[in-house]
């Protein structure tokens, strides 16, 4: 079953609202807000190498908890990928006559849920499992993440928030299932080739 959202219809006139107030911005603030946008995930993926280089300092069983986070943050990519195909929302951009930061997607390229915010979301709650420390700083950078895409015209509102949840929800449930398995799955894998990747020598 394919559905259609309008998404204009649920907060389009907020995303207008903060639209135009990129658009008042400073420059200053509008470059660094793109910039951030655009390249900002990668500071995740930096999160979770300082995240796993640590865990091997700890023991086998917090490695491979670290070694988890991004095929966690690929799976949250995955069903957030599925959504999108099963809701196909347009673009804000293409719905509402807008001038945006960020040049607008081609039709076909769906709006709802947001990836970023998906990715960002996971990788954060992921890290949580991690360290608690590299967790919240994650958060604040996923929070980041979910409003600099409404701000440069990416996504409405709802779609970074459902984002969030989808990523979250995702990461929740598999870095939960995997705690109680990780000693199990540690033994099993320092007896073998990966044992580098997980302890110290």
């Amino acid at each position: 079953m394919i559905l259609t959202l309008d998404g204009s219809s649920v907060d389009g006139s907020a995303y207008t609202d903060v639209v135009n107030i990129a658009q008042r911005a400073p420059v200053w603030l509008d470059d660094a807000v793109s910039a951030w946008s655009t390249y900002g995930l990668a500071l995740f993926a930096v999160l979770m190498a300082v995240g796993w280089w640590r865990a091997r300092r700890v023991d086998a069983a917090a490695s491979v908890t670290a070694l988890a986070v991004p095929f966690v943050v690929v799976a949250a990519f995955g069903m957030d990928a599925a959504l999108k195909l099963l809701v196909r929302e347009d673009r804000p951009c293409q719905s509402l006559r807008v001038t945006t930061l960020e040049a607008c997607p081609a039709p076909g390229d769906w709006s709802f849920p947001s990836n970023h915010a998906a990715i960002a979301a996971a990788a954060a709650v992921a890290l949580l499992f991690v360290s608690r420390r590299l967790g919240a700083l994650a958060s604040v950078a996923a929070c980041a993440m979910a409003v600099s895409r409404v701000w440069v015209g990416a996504h409405y509102p709802h779609d970074v928030l459902a984002g969030i949840v989808v990523g979250a929800l995702v990461s929740l449930l598999v870095m939960s299932a995997l705690r109680s398995r990780a000693e199990i799955a540690a033994l099993r894998l320092a007896a073998g080739r990966l044992r580098p990747l997980l302890v110290v020598s």
